[in-house]
């Protein structure tokens, strides 16, 4: 008991901490000092009258939506003598592997800045400046030559990494399980099974009302969709944070999506955010990064040649652009077992006084990253606040996708927990697969690493990232996927090659919450 009390303190005081340097601190702070001209305010009950002022005017339930949303990325409990880089990732080898694959990375970006004899960084000259600046909003028109660029890595590079994790505990000598044996992910990580999936995202059940299934033409609107459109606009109207959670868990109508998120991430287009947007942009037309020419190769290679989000190509430049220079970012490495890049003044190397992050976020883009974006583009149409959106979602999800860890909604669980899913229920398929050289995991692992941007129509896409910030987790992802699988299985069984299998799946109108909705899979015991 004593030490669950002193862990909440413990959490208490670092949210207050982090709280006290917003900007919500110093508004709070002025209401309160303003309240205090209010004729109802008295000296002798000053704290509890000005707790009421909060609370009638609004304030209280910001506060709280703020708190609810340090909480929501709050590192999981640890001891408390714990030292800084077990809150990072608790594991020694996971550690260790991830600063193995963080120097691959960088000796690829300097081995390009090498051969192609461009520097980190460069102060654009004023002719330039104004140039970009006079096309800032026009910058898909725009070809430069990227012939000689090269994304830093690609998903598939990073599986390669992640199938030859293991754990050193493990002598070569152990006798794997058979479940293990089958899996490309040969690592001993705990993941749900079957009923905690159940337990866990019980308001998937059939027996639960779902967007996507139940405002379908053939279904009556009376019978679901009007009243929870109605209770949408109650949700938002209360501006409850954890009230939008709960609430989007069963799909949010597309009219209300775009306010449901920001009221859940705890965005709100404030003066101070759209300038604070406005200093990035800034920084963006002053100086000239490396990163930015992967930045503008990657959209050009993914979203550029996608359907549905070739349109957004200026706003993917915009966003990706303003989020390299974003230092704010770095905080989210307290929490993340990967570390920011570094760099040094040249003749200086070595010298930590002489360091500097590079990028500026501590986050180098690879082939895919600007699929992040894309789906939020349909969304949000002020920049300022589409890269808001954006730079939340990221530093509370996205970046588990590309960085190696234990935690559940680390990529490598992620993997580990579809493998297991489909050993376990779907056992004929799996072995089939892996006989004829087409692993499952090879065929989903994109999937999960893009969360699923490109490989489902936006409509179902944004459906599925209900569901994440719903239940603040990215496991809905490996449940998706292996789900895909046993909808296909029939059609799997009967492929002889990797290529086959790979088009058998390749139908970006998978139906997600109608035909293959999460209990397809979770109802196989």
């Amino acid at each position: 008991m004593l030490q669950e009390e002193s862990d909440l303190s413990l959490i208490i005081a670092q949210i207050v901490q982090k709280l006290k340097g917003s900007n919500l601190y110093s508004q709070l702070e002025r209401q309160a000092w303003a309240s205090l001209q209010r004729p109802e305010i008295k000296l002798e009950s000053l704290k509890e009258d000005i707790k009421e002022f909060f609370k009638i005017s609004g304030w209280e339930k910001k506060l709280q939506n703020a708190v609810y949303g340090e909480l929501s990325v709050f590192p999981l409990p640890s001891h408390p003598a714990a030292p800084p880089e077990h809150l990072k990732e608790p594991l020694v080898y996971m550690r260790k592997a991830q600063g193995s694959w963080e120097k691959r990375i960088l000796k690829s970006l300097n081995s390009m800045c090498t051969e192609l004899s461009i520097p980190l960084a460069r102060k654009r000259p004023v002719g330039e400046q104004k140039e970009l600046l006079n096309k800032w909003n026009e910058m898909g028109t725009d070809e430069p030559d990227l012939s000689l660029f090269r994304p830093v890595y690609a998903p598939k590079d990073f599986l390669e990494v992640l199938i030859n994790l293991r754990n050193p505990n493990y002598e070569n000598g152990d006798s794997l399980s058979f479940r293990t044996h089958l899996g490309l992910i040969q690592i001993p990580l705990k993941v749900k099974d079957i009923p905690e999936l159940k337990e866990c995202f019980v308001e998937l059940g059939l027996n639960t009302g779902q967007l996507g299934i139940d405002d379908s033409t053939q279904v009556p609107p009376e019978l679901f969709e009007n009243e929870h459109v109605r209770i949408g606009q109650k949700v938002l109207a209360e501006q409850d944070s954890a009230a939008a959670q709960q609430y989007i868990r069963q799909g949010s109508p597309t009219a209300l999506r775009a306010e449901l998120w920001a009221l859940i991430l705890n965005i709100s287009s404030e003066p101070e955010d759209v300038l604070y947007y406005e200093q990035l942009k800034t920084n963006v037309i002053q100086h000239d990064l490396l990163v930015d020419s992967l930045i503008y190769k990657d959209v050009k290679l993914t979203a550029s040649n996608d359907d549905y989000y070739f349109v957004f190509e200026d706003y993917l430049y915009q966003v990706l652009l303003c989020f390299s220079r974003d230092t704010s970012v770095l905080s989210h490495f307290a929490y993340n077992s990967a570390s920011p890049p570094k760099s040094y003044i040249r003749g200086k190397l070595g010298l930590e006084e002489y360091a500097v992050f590079y990028p500026p976020n501590g986050v180098i883009p690879f082939h895919g990253f600007s699929m992040y974006v894309a789906p939020l583009c349909f969304l949000y149409h002020e920049p300022s606040k589409l890269y808001q959106i954006f730079r939340e979602m990221y530093v509370r999800f996205f970046f588990r996708l590309h960085s190696i860890s234990s935690h559940p909604s680390g990529i490598v669980s992620l993997c580990l927990l579809f493998e297991t899913l489909l050993q376990t229920y779907l056992p004929q398929l799996f072995y089939h697969l892996r006989e004829i050289g087409a692993q499952p995991l090879r065929i989903s692992f994109k999937w999960m690493v893009r969360a699923f941007s490109g490989y489902l129509a936006t409509d179902q896409l944004l459906l599925l990232w209900d569901r994440i910030l719903g239940y603040n987790s990215l496991e809905i992802l490996a449940v998706l996927a292996a789900a895909v699988f046993a909808f296909r299985a029939v059609n799997l069984m009967e492929v002889t090659s990797l290529a086959a299998a790979e088009v058998m799946r390749n139908n970006r109108r998978i139906i997600i919450w109608c035909g293959i909705p999460v209990y397809t899979l979770l109802k196989l015991e």
